[in-house]
């Protein structure tokens, strides 16, 4: 390799508050510098556009690159990266990074123009299953496996989502490896020093049983389930206090069941927060009600966290969620199983101590030195055969 820093750059959509964006940018601001010069490439109008503009490192936005599919804008897009792309990918390697579909097309046909390689996708979960076209899937899932084809590594934070990539003909013969979402296992280790302050500025009793979910929302969490089954856990536990943090498409749905099924005073929408280990602290039980996903962080967060975990049983939640053991499993829509568990939970503080000590003890693949050593690994590894 040459002496100086190898051009890493990484292409994302959209800054959005959500795990792939943050463990990019943990990524791009925790790269050794003296083996890699990171770069980062997204399209304008994310909530964390600020924090990457601190980062200190280049930062380029491509207005063109937006979430939904517009095969025009999108080769536009194309054709704009693969101009940042093209001098340095004249001097010698350049490692580029896509993460999640869209940007993987987009990035990856970017990084075959300006013929720069090693080529690294990560799968963050499948943006096929939010498509309700069936013609437009098809289109998806056709470029993405058309793309398989110029890609020399895979990565992705579940082996369920590896495992589907692989069955439905997305990933080729490149190497493929699994790094998880790493998180800061310090941070939200001291969820429970963070507990009195927090509730008190949710203005939550230091005895009230407190049930959460902290997630966008969108269809792919379901936040109508937990409303539901909100509903459900008061009729056995009428102290409860609720909160979904989050925000997104579904807010007015929301806001309009909660009001019909008489949870107002009982109920609270925070909007996006980014204080989520004082949130942790705060509840006793976190709940998730995905129909689909990648591995969402905020489960091996509650893990650290020493907070028990209800999850439906999809995709790769199952992978940090054993049931029984640091939480329970109930099938998507299944929103009185996910209300029994639930009001077990509240009713048995021993049992949320054995899970909560259980998760603990089992979150450390999840430390996020490991998620960029990791592929600072496979960097090197790829960077050795060009």
């Amino acid at each position: 390799m040459s002496s100086l820093p190898t051009p890493v750059f990484h292409i994302i959509t959209m800054l959005e508050l959500g795990g792939a964006q943050q463990n990019t940018l943990h990524t791009v601001a925790s790269l050794d510098r003296a083996e890699f010069a990171p770069h980062l490439v997204c399209g304008p109008g994310g909530l964390l556009d600020d924090e990457a503009r601190d980062l200190g490192i280049p930062l380029h936005f491509i207005p063109e690159l937006v979430r939904p599919i517009r095969p025009l804008q999108d080769w536009r897009a194309a054709r704009s990266i693969a101009a940042l792309l093209k001098p340095d990918a004249a001097k010698g390697p350049v490692v580029v990074h896509t993460h999640s579909s869209k940007a993987g097309v987009v990035g990856r046909l970017a990084a075959r123009m300006a013929n720069a390689s090693p080529v690294v996708h990560s799968i963050h979960g499948f943006g096929h299953e939010a498509i309700d076209a069936r013609w437009k899937r098809r289109m998806v899932l056709a470029a993405e496996r058309y793309m398989g084809g110029y890609t020399d590594a895979f990565i992705s934070v579940s082996q369920c989502s590896l495992d589907e990539g692989r069955q439905l003909k997305l990933l080729g013969q490149a190497p493929q490896r699994v790094i998880r979402s790493g998180i800061d296992l310090e941070d939200f280790g001291r969820a429970d020093s963070l507990r009195e302050e927090t509730r008190h500025g949710l203005g939550y009793s230091a005895m009230a049983p407190v049930v959460g979910m902290i997630a966008c929302l969108k269809p792919q969490k379901a936040p109508l389930d937990f409303v539901e089954m909100a509903a459900l856990v008061r009729e056995s536990n009428p102290s409860t206090r609720f909160f979904l943090a989050g925000d997104g498409e579904l807010r007015v749905a929301v806001e309009r069941r909660i009001q019909e099924l008489g949870l107002s005073d009982c109920f609270d929408l925070l909007g996006w927060r980014r204080d989520i280990a004082g949130l942790l602290g705060a509840l006793d039980v976190l709940v998730l009600t995905s129909r689909w996903e990648g591995l969402p962080r905020v489960c091996p967060q509650a893990m650290a966290a020493g907070r028990p975990v209800v999850a439906t049983q999809v995709d790769g939640i199952p992978e940090a969620v054993v049931d029984s053991r640091n939480g329970f499993l109930v099938e998507p829509g299944d929103i009185g199983g996910a209300a029994q568990r639930v009001h077990q939970l509240l009713k048995d503080p021993d049992l949320r101590r054995t899970l909560a000590q259980n998760g603990r003890e089992h979150v450390q693949e999840f430390d996020q030195r490991h998620m960029v050593a990791a592929q600072e690994a496979l960097y090197r590894e790829l960077l050795r055969g060009t």
